[in-house]
C-alpha cells in the first residue's frame, strides 16, 4: 500500500499507491474512505498510552503530568508514521479481503 523508503520521511509518511500492483484494487474508493482510520488510530494511541502510564509507574515512585506528557508526546511523535499507516491498512482490511500473494491472484 505504501511505497518503500518513505515511513520516516515527513513529507512522504503519508503517501499511497493509487492501487495494487498484484490485483489492481483501488486503494481510496471514495473521499473520505479513511475517516474510520481516524477511530482505530485513537484506540491504537490510547493502548499505548495506558501503557507508557503503567510502565512509568512500575520504573518509577512517581510519575508527574510533566513527565507522562513528555513521554506521550515522544511516543505520539515517535510512532505517528507507524500508526497511521497501521490504522489504514486495518480500516481498509475490514472491508476488503485479502486474496493471497501477488504470484496466486489475478489482476483485474
Amino acid at each position: 500500500m505504501f511505497p518503500p523508503g518513505t515511513l520516516y520521511s515527513p513529507s512522504q509518511f503519508a503517501k499511497m499507491y493509487p492501487s495494487c500492483q498484484c490485483c489492481g484494487q483501488n486503494f481510496d474508493p471514495e473521499p473520505g474512505y479513511y475517516f474510520g482510520a481516524m477511530f482505530i488510530s485513537y484506540a491504537i494511541s490510547t493502548a499505548l498510552f495506558v501503557a507508557a502510564w503503567i510502565a512509568l509507574s512500575f520504573l518509577l515512585e512517581e510519575v508527574t503530568l510533566l513527565l507522562i506528557t513528555a513521554v506521550i508526546i515522544l511516543i505520539v511523535l515517535g510512532l505517528l508514521p507507524i500508526n497511521f499507516r497501521l490504522s489504514r491498512v486495518l480500516w481498509i482490511h475490514i472491508f476488503i479481503d485479502y486474496e493471497g500473494p501477488c504470484n496466486r491472484i489475478q489482476k483485474k
